[in-house]
Formats: structure tokens, sequence, C-alpha cells
């Protein structure tokens, strides 16, 4: 996946930082709890401070904005989503196992459409403080789908190629937050596109891409 918002930015620090926080993770869950029943607008920092036990302030000292704060709730639940299963399967095709990572996406965003709305939003809204942690998203999905394309190994090819389906979710999950088309027109896109990167050689893949 790439993002024009990342141009100046490369992977760093790891930005979920101090994994064993309790603090960290109580203000994550109370942005997860406020973002899946308010949404992006709804959410407000003050709300989830209140949420956690804690003072505005307080929470500050650990993300900078709010959508610092939604984009490493979504690093959190990608890494939930990668820990449910081995995406890496070998026993199956690439394009298999790419369908059964695609299905349990779509499933996800179609059950959480508040808290799915709001991580976007945050995503291709973020500020400068939110950069590091946007380009950790970006290798975490990424990563994800290059296993589920060629195992736990995967090559730079499938590295690209998962670049570029994390692309066409993006632009097709934005999409339906912003009305331009249904669910059901976005699963349609993923799923037809994925099939092409995955089928096709890598010229044929530029030209897609650019198509």
């Amino acid at each position: 996946m790439t993002a024009d918002v990342l141009q100046a930015s490369r992977p760093g620090r790891d930005c979920t930082a101090a994994p064993g926080s309790a603090r960290r993770d109580t203000i994550l869950d109370a942005a997860l709890t406020v973002a899946s029943k308010r949404g992006f607008s709804g959410m407000h920092v003050r709300d989830v401070a209140a949420h956690a036990g804690m003072a505005t302030s307080s929470l500050y000292r650990h993300f900078t904005s709010k959508t610092h704060l939604l984009v490493t709730v979504l690093i959190r639940e990608f890494r939930r989503l990668d820990a449910e299963f081995d995406w890496t399967e070998t026993e199956h095709a690439p394009q298999l196992r790419l369908e059964r990572l695609m299905d349990h996406l779509h499933d996800e965003w179609q059950n959480k459409p508040l808290l799915t709305e709001a991580m976007v939003r945050a995503f291709v809204t973020a500020d400068e403080g939110a950069v590091e942690a946007v380009q950790q998203a970006v290798d975490v999905i990424d990563d994800m789908l290059a296993r589920a394309i060629g195992g736990s190994t995967p090559s730079e090819h499938d590295r690209s190629v998962a670049a570029a389906i994390g692309d066409v979710w993006l632009a097709n999950l934005l999409a339906v937050i912003i009305g331009r088309i249904n669910r059901n027109e976005a699963r349609a896109r993923i799923d037809g596109a994925t099939r092409r990167f995955v089928s096709t050689g890598p010229a044929d893949r530029a030209a897609t891409t650019l198509g």
C-alpha cells in the first residue's frame, strides 16, 4: 500500500510503542469503543479520555492527535486479525489464501461500519504527528497481504503485488465511506483487482495499475 501522505516518511520505531503499557492499552480500548459508536466526526479525544478514566492532558502524553490515536487502533486491529488465522497456509493457492483474507476483512468492516469509517478517515487525513503511525499501518497491512500471496517468506515481487492490492482496498473503502459506491460494489472491485494482480505478470500488472 502506498500513501501520498507518506512521501517524507520511512518505517521507523514501533508507533504502537510500549506494548506492555496498560495505560496505552486502556486508551486504545476506549478509542475503539467510542469510535465504534460515533464514527470519526463523533469521536472526541476528551470523550475517549473520560472513557479511559483519565484527564485529556494525560491522553495527549501518549497520542498527539485524534488521527494518531485512530491510526494506532487500526494497527492493533490488523495485528489482531493477523493473529487469528494463518494466512500463509501452503495447501492453498495464493488466490484462495487472498480470498480467505479478503472475506475476513470484508466481514470485519461490514460488522463495524462506524469504526471502519473512523479508522480509514484517520488514515487518509493523518496529521504530521501521525505520519510514522501511518507508515507502520501500511507496513502491517502490506505484510499480511504479502504473506497471503507468497507464504511465510514473501518475495519482493509478492510485496509489490500486496502494496497494489492494499491501495485498491483502501481506495474502495474510502469510496464507500464518502458515498461514491456501495459495499457490494466495493467488494466486487476489490475481488476483481485482486484476481488480476495475482494472475497477471509484472508488465500487465503495471498496465492494470495505470489504467
